[in-house]
């Protein structure tokens, strides 16, 4: 049941954030030997290739090929990574307790990265400055996803790359060829987090259960407490008693 209390760990946001950032620095060389930056940008493929068609009717508004875009196209539950929901993972130390969350909940958000150009070449060269980064899988930490100070191996996993290549018209100057590669990244999204407050005074009382009747007040107790205590102190029973049969 939802518990109405608000929270936002911004799983997705920073999932989507580390992905565009992996592609941010591909570069292409010119045949007139010019190197420059293959720009990337979040949006459907749809709406790219719309704006390549229509500035090749207005080229003082032409977009800039080739260049890269990204989006999200399915997220589902991972079944296969799951773990016990019972588990509770502590963090973050403080004076009044630990702060504590429930075990997060295993997702697959599916990324498809898309390559747009005019020509072939272009393609190819940016095509192969990604494929040796994985293998098909490539591993990267994401800070803060499960807490402050907290660091989480994202893997993204390479599933498939596809291949388009329509024109119109004139073959050189309405070409647009389309590479599209599908990612994986393996998420997992955490809850509410809450604060467990450090036990400060315990007490156990003992009686003596071989009397008949049995005794209203115990024989003996033990007390620890302290007003200083933490999640980092340790207490040991320097006395036992015991029972006859």
């Amino acid at each position: 049941m939802l518990s109405g209390t608000h929270f936002y760990n911004q799983t997705i946001r920073k999932s989507v954030a580390v992905f565009g950032t992996i592609f941010n620095n591909v570069r292409i060389r010119k045949y007139n030997s010019t190197e420059e930056r293959v720009p990337i940008s979040y949006g459907p493929r749809q709406k790219f290739l719309a704006s390549i068609e229509s500035d090749k009717r207005d080229e003082a508004v032409a977009i800039k090929v080739p260049r890269m875009s990204f989006e999200i196209s399915d997220i589902s539950y991972d079944s296969s990574t799951s773990l016990n929901k019972n588990n509770k993972i502590f963090f973050n130390e403080t004076s009044t307790g630990k702060d504590t969350i429930n075990q997060s909940v295993p997702y697959s958000l599916t990324m498809q990265l898309n390559i747009l150009s005019k020509t072939q070449d272009e393609a190819l060269q940016i095509m192969e400055q990604i494929l040796p980064t994985f293998t098909p899988e490539y591993t990267v930490a994401i800070k803060d996803m499960n807490g402050p100070g907290s660091s989480v191996d994202v893997p993204i996993i390479l599933e498939g790359v596809s291949f388009q290549d329509e024109y119109e018209g004139d073959f050189e100057t309405r070409r647009t060829i389309l590479h599209t590669l599908d990612f994986k990244m393996k998420i997992r999204f955490y809850g509410l987090t809450t604060n467990n407050p450090v036990i400060k005074t315990v007490e156990a009382e003992i009686f003596d259960t071989s009397e008949e009747p049995r005794p209203s007040e115990p024989v003996d107790s033990v007390k620890v407490t302290t007003e200083t205590s933490d999640t980092a102190d340790n207490f040991t029973a320097t006395t036992t008693f015991g029972f006859d049969d």
